[in-house]
C-alpha cells in the first residue's frame, strides 16, 4: 500500500483515517509553519497519521491577476523545511512533466490534479519518481474511469498510489459527490481520499472568483467516513476571508480539532 512507503507517516497503527490538510497555497514561510505546526500537535494528540499539505504554485485559475504562488522554489523550500521540521510528509500539486522531478526532491507526495488526471506524460513522470502519487479524480469521469489513470502509474514501474475523489460536475456551477465511488476506487487496490473542501467550490462565478459552501465540509467528511473512505483532504486556514486563494471553501483552522474529533467516532462506530 501506498501508505507504507511514507516513513514519515506516523499513527499509522491506530486505526483511524489519515488526513492531507493544509492551505490552499504556500503564502509565506510563517504562515504555513504555524499551520503546521498547530495541526501536527492537533494529529499528534489525536493519533491521525498527518499528511501536511501547500501547493507551491496554483497553475488553474480563473483570473490572470489571480494568486499563484510565492516562487516554485521558494515554496517548495518552505515545503521541504515543514516535513524536516515536524517529521511529518508533505504533498503539493504538480501541472507539467518538467515540474516531477523539481517537486520530487523536495516534497513526499505528487499530486495529480482532477483536471489533469489523463495527461499521461505527467502521469508517467510522475511514477518515475518513485515518490507516492496522488491523483485527484477528474470532475468529468466516472470513478471507474481512474482504473486507467491508475494503471498508467502502474504500468510506469510505481505501485505507490492514491486516489482523490473531489465531486462531480452537476450543471455549470455545482458538484454533487456519490459516495460509491469510494469503495468503486478502492476496488483498484489503492487508499481512496474525499476531498472535503474541493468538493464544495462553486466554480464559474461572474466575479472569476471560485466560491464554496464550507458550511457543508463537516456534512461531506462524515458521510466519507461512514462509507469507508481511508482518508481525508481538508484545506483549512486560520483566516479563511484573507487567504489569498480559494478562501471561500476553506475550513476555518479553529474548527479543526471538533470535526475531527468527530470523525473518529464515527470510523469507531463502523469498525
Amino acid at each position: 500500500m501506498a501508505l507504507e512507503q511514507l516513513k514519515k507517516l506516523k499513527h499509522q497503527s491506530s486505526g483511524n483515517f489519515f488526513l492531507m490538510a493544509g492551505p490552499c497555497a504556500i503564502e509565506s514561510e510563517k504562515s504555513a509553519m504555524d499551520i503546521a505546526e498547530r495541526i501536527v500537535t492537533l494529529t499528534d494528540k489525536l493519533k491521525i497519521p498527518y499528511i501536511f499539505k501547500g501547493s507551491y504554485r496554483k497553475a488553474n485559475r480563473s483570473r490572470i491577476d489571480s494568486f499563484t504562488g510565492i516562487g516554485d522554489e521558494k515554496a517548495l523550500k518552505i515545503l521541504e523545511k515543514i516535513g524536516k521540521e515536524f517529521d511529518v510528509p508533505t504533498v503539493s500539486d504538480i501541472h507539467e512533466s518538467k515540474e516531477a522531478e523539481m517537486a520530487a526532491a523536495y516534497i513526499d507526495v505528487l499530486q495529480i490534479p482532477a483536471f489533469l488526471c489523463r495527461q499521461t506524460d505527467l502521469l508517467v513522470a510522475a511514477a518515475k519518481t518513485g515518490k507516492v502519487v496522488n491523483i485527484k479524480k477528474g470532475q468529468f469521469l466516472a470513478a471507474e474511469s481512474m482504473k486507467f489513470a491508475v494503471d498508467k502509474v502502474r504500468d510506469s514501474g510505481n505501485q505507490q498510489i492514491l486516489l482523490t475523489d473531489r465531486g462531480t460536475m452537476f450543471g455549470y456551477q455545482d458538484l454533487i459527490v456519490d459516495y460509491r465511488g469510494i469503495p468503486s476506487m478502492q476496488a483498484f487496490g489503492t487508499p481512496v481520499i474525499m476531498d472535503c473542501t474541493h468538493s464544495l467550490q462553486q466554480p464559474n462565478q461572474s466575479s472569476g472568483v471560485t466560491g464554496g459552501k464550507p458550511e457543508l465540509i463537516e456534512t461531506i467528511a462524515k458521510a466519507a467516513i461512514a462509507v469507508g473512505a481511508d482518508g481525508l483532504f481538508i484545506e483549512t486556514h486560520p483566516t479563511p476571508e484573507k487567504a489569498l486563494s480559494d478562501g471561500a471553501n476553506m475550513l476555518h483552522l479553529d474548527y479543526l480539532e471538533l470535526l475531527l474529533e468527530k470523525l473518529i467516532r464515527i470510523r469507531e462506530a463502523i469498525k
